[in-house]
């Protein structure tokens, strides 16, 4: 029996989405299979009003095609508030028909504004001070009829709400209705809440907090950017059994009143008096006639759309490691690992008990909490005991990025905190993790899971700098950088397609992007900054084949380079205005933080490099005439940058680490002038002793830049560095998260200035895309975007560990890249989803050797194959392939503890490896055995003194012995 099926079924990249506003969503699927090479021939696609399908409202029927995502409902137009079901067939290149796959729905919206019949309404001025601290609550009674056939909730707040129905929370989302740009784009939610109405009597609750709209932002005391009164705007319609339809409405029949939170920031955190908590406010016995009114409230909000990114959700509960007392007298809780979230507790206590938590991120030197990286933001949670039974508590309209919690007013907690009383709960925008890497050096997988931690933290709702200090802000040179990196780990297509939108709504008129988006920074106009409106949609459709995504960005795409051609004399050179350059590059002069490099190289290189992406993006979608007129402003730049920043020998102009990256990574030079240009980046590391000192342009790409330019092995060694400065640094000195700055600790524990030190910023993080991609070796065809084809070449040349794995969940399925390296053989393994091919480079083998599942290379699930100067080139369709063949030499592994000292390539690696893992060994060995004794078990013994001279006098006598004999000193 042959298995082929359609699975995973999705409607604008979410399963059963509920409440979108796009009036042609469209559809993705992937297919399993028991056959390699397994291709998509034919597809078919119904829409229907029920699940049944008796009453087909769209069919594809059988139509002749290998594409399986994006595919655009094109029926009759969608009514608002209507849930439409939908199922797939396909047929295969083996003439295979699947079944109908399990059915799946989606549900719109409102779609369009005349379906609103709510108000904003906020408290009565006369009752509640509109500017007062403490959140709002705000509630109305309604009656519904026996014979619900369902019932939804449509609404928005600003700035945060939070939402309930008869006494319950409706659904988990935090922090909505999250940040866009609000004078231009809000986001309403959609519940079901069905089964949260009864018949009779009824009440809705709405909680409403300052958050990003009215509270503190980017600088102390700067507050109402968007506006100065919190609002709501909701309404709930139920459906009978009989087809008819009630409607109830935000309106100034509702009663307000102020509770247990008297303050709730984003930065500083958020005071609950327990005491103050209204028991059952939002259930209908409840006695309201103390409560003030509301009155109608006319906001500056312009378009309402449906959630467009995922929402923000405790997505992990961590229980703290420890707790102990610091040097300074205070009690610390220690979750082992720096998150983004908040504090739940348990207490129970006398009525009034203060309790404070003050959040951080690491200790200093002696020891104790620090806060000095915070700025103005006090991170700080005060619940006052309502007294009685136990009280569970967690903030509401804030969130802490911390690892360290210093805990005051606990009971009891001079005799030592009950972690089991508490829990770290993380929050982040809800993605789905797509991608995995791990390899055999445990610190390399330390700094993968930083990189993770350091995502999952800065992702919520936007893509922050940083979630502990006075900042947290979109920041856009932060985001394209890691964007690679990032679409990797987790799926980001709803993510950036939100926060695309919100660029666009910011972006100047005469096409200049802000630094932060939402825009609430000011300055404007930075290379690398603003090319976020080109680099980061163009990812997006490389990534998932979004062509939407590419056709929404393209006038911002297109207005931005065209702001860029406007600057200075040159139209071919931008070589004015304010840029941040290589910010951060150790190369910057002192008490600057910015880097050496020119920055009208910069500018123009990421001048050229849009321009390269406007043009590309134009050939997608089909705009013959900008393909024409961007190539050629293309080619134009790139001859003037050479002019300009390039001598008659080939020799770049600034005699940088990052120039030479950003020239090589962008295509700015060619022929000798590249060889060059290549040559020397890898002379000034090894000047540098495989040390970088590049900033945030240049790190995200040296080492894409070394592999492709022929030097890999000093990409690895800079990789595998662990002194100062390098990612590796960081992970020895114990972070769990990036860094913002390669010293933020620096070597004798000290700490960078307080003004600007986050230890969880995700710049620097952008290392991972070079792993996944080149390490581990999976990579695309970019003609065929989304992985339609497949490139897997891995590269372990020169790196120090034996065994290295990537997967990663694709629009079409799960792709699979692991090495194994030993003395004598390569194992490679591969999977291959259906619907897709791929291209296989197996380094230095040799068709002779290779064996695939233990059989030699034949035609037929191998599609062909070559041998080429790298190595055996294959294409393959789909399914898990298994290689191995014999291990040439300049492959073996390198060195790790366990590795005997016979297996030393050459003296230097030896003496290398020798006082990284043995560097206390006082005193000779009196017995040396070249077959059991491994470096680990060397520095173990802790008996040897071995200069560089002694070792290279054993490595020699080694290397003349049989296995097994015993070398005696």
């Amino acid at each position: 029996m042959t298995l082929l099926k359609v699975k995973a079924l999705t409607c604008e990249y979410r399963i059963n989405p509920l409440g979108i506003d796009i009036k042609r969503p469209r559809f993705s699927w992937k297919i399993e299979s028991d056959r390699r090479g397994t291709m998509q021939k034919a597809y078919q696609i119904q829409v229907a009003n029920q699940e049944d399908f008796n009453e087909v409202l769209w069919d594809t029927r059988i139509t002749q095609s290998d594409e399986s995502i994006h595919i655009e409902y094109s029926g009759p137009e969608l009514n608002p508030r209507k849930r439409y079901f939908y199922r797939v067939k396909v047929w295969d290149n083996f003439d295979r028909e699947t079944e109908w796959s399990e059915t799946a729905w989606w549900e719109t919206g409102l779609l369009n504004s005349d379906e609103w019949k709510a108000e904003w309404i906020t408290p009565d001025p006369d009752g509640i001070d509109p500017l007062s601290e403490p959140a709002f609550l705000l509630r109305k009674e309604f009656t519904i009829k026996a014979g619900i056939s369902s019932a939804r909730i449509y609404g928005t707040g600003v700035g945060l709400y939070e939402l309930y129905l008869n006494g319950d929370r409706v659904g988990n989302e935090l922090l909505a209705p999250g940040w866009t740009s609000y004078h231009n784009r809000l986001q309403y939610q959609t519940y079901d809440v069905t089964g949260h109405l009864q018949d009779g009597p009824n009440a809705i609750g709405i909680m409403l907090a300052d958050g990003w709209y009215k509270g503190n932002l980017v600088r102390e005391n700067n507050r109402n950017i968007y506006g100065d009164r919190r609002a709501a705007f909701f309404q709930i319609y139920v459906t009978y059994n009989d087809g008819t339809e009630e409607v109830i409405v935000t309106d100034n029949t509702w009663r307000a009143s102020t509770g247990p939170i008297l303050f709730s920031e984003i930065y500083h955190g958020e005071k609950y008096d327990a005491r103050l908590e209204k028991e059952d406010w939002s259930q209908s016995n409840y006695s309201d006639q103390d409560w003030t009114g509301t009155i109608i409230q006319e906001m500056p909000i312009t378009q309402l759309v449906a959630q467009e990114n995922y929402p923000t959700r405790v997505t992990e509960v961590l229980n703290p490691i420890d707790s102990f007392v610091t040097p300074a007298g205070d009690t610390v809780l220690d979750m082992g690992q720096n998150m983004v979230g908040r504090i739940r507790f348990k207490v129970n206590a006398p009525a009034g008990t203060r309790i404070v938590l003050k959040h951080a991120e690491v200790l200093d030197k002696d020891g104790n909490i620090y806060f000095g990286n915070l700025k103005f933001a006090k991170q700080q949670i005060e619940y006052i005991t309502n007294g009685g039974n136990t009280e569970t508590y967690a903030p509401h309209f804030t969130f802490q990025g911390f690892r360290y919690v210093k805990v005051e007013g606990y009971p009891g907690q001079e005799n030592g905190l009950p972690l089991e009383n508490f829990m770290g709960e993380v929050i982040h925008s809800d993605m789905e993790r797509t991608g995995e890497f791990d390899c055999s050096d445990p610190l390399v997988n330390r700094l993968q899971q930083n990189i993770v931690w350091g995502q999952r933290g800065n992702f919520l709702d936007v893509p922050t700098d940083c979630p502990q200090r006075s900042e947290r802000l979109g920041w856009t040179a932060d985001a394209q950088v890691f964007i690679p990196t990032a679409l990797f780990n987790y799926h980001g297509g709803p993510f950036f397609t939100k926060w695309l939108r919100d660029l666009k709504a910011d972006q100047l008129p005469d096409g200049n992007v802000p630094f932060v988006i939402p825009n609430v920074e000011g300055g404007m106009g930075s290379a690398a900054w603003g090319d976020a409106a080109t680099i980061i949609p163009w990812t997006v459709y490389q990534t998932y084949g979004d062509k939407r995504v590419l056709a929404e960005q393209f006038d911002s795409m297109k207005a931005w380079v065209e702001y860029i051609r406007r600057q200075g004399k040159n139209e071919y050179l931008w070589n004015t205005g304010f840029h941040f350059g290589d910010w951060l590059a150790l190369d910057a002069k002192e008490n600057s933080f910015v880097g050496a490099t020119a920055r009208d190289f910069i500018a123009t290189v990421f001048y050229s490099h849009s321009t390269r992406i406007l043009r590309d993006a134009a050939e997608v979608l089909g705009r013959s005439e900008e393909v024409q007129e961007y190539s050629f402003l293309l080619d134009k730049i790139i001859e003037k940058f050479n002019h300009e920043f390039v001598s008659p020998s080939g020799r770049l102009v600034s005699p940088t680490q990052t120039a030479h990256v950003i020239a090589l990574m962008f295509d700015m030079v060619d022929g000798k002038a590249k060889e060059r240009t290549a040559y020397e980046l890898n002379q000034l590391l090894i000047q540098n002793d495989y040390h970088l000192n590049t900033g945030f342009v240049g790190t995200p790409y040296i080492c894409l830049a070394l592999s492709k330019g022929g030097y890999h092995e000093t990409a690895v060694k800079l990789l595998m560095k662990d002194d100062f400065p390098s990612w590796l640094y960081q992970v020895k000195k114990g972070a769990t998260t990036v860094w913002e700055h390669w010293d933020s600790i620096k070597q004798d524990g000290s700490f960078w200035s307080d003004q600007m030190n986050s230890f969880n910023h995700y710049a620097y993080g952008s290392i991972g895309n070079w792993m996944y991609k080149v390490v581990a070796g999976i990579d695309m065809d970019t003609v065929l975007p989304a992985y339609k084809k497949i490139k897997i070449e891995p590269k372990f040349a020169g790196i120090s560990f034996t065994q290295a794995k990537a997967a990663y969940e694709s629009m079409y399925g799960r792709i699979l890249s692991s090495w194994n390296l030993t003395n004598e053989t390569v194992e490679i393994e591969v999977e291959i989803p259906a619907n897709t091919t791929a291209e296989i480079l197996l380094p230095k083998a040799h068709l002779a050797d290779v064996l695939e599942g233990n059989k030699p290379l034949v035609s037929g699930d191998i599609h062909s194959y070559m041998e080429t100067a790298e190595g055996v080139r294959l294409t393959i369709g789909s399914g898990s392939y298994h290689f191995r063949y014999r291990n040439e030499s300049g492959l073996k592994p390198r060195f790790t503890e366990d590795t005997p000292i016979i297996d030393f390539l050459d003296y230097s690696e030896a003496v290398a490896v020798l006082e990284k893992f043995a560097p206390s060994i006082t005193k000779p060995p009196a017995i040396f055995s070249t077959k059991a004794r491994s470096l680990k078990e060397l520095a173990e013994l802790q008996e040897a003194n071995l200069t560089v001279d002694r070792v290279k006098a054993i490595m020699e006598e080694v290397s003349k012995l049989e296995w097994g004999a015993v070398l005696v000193n």
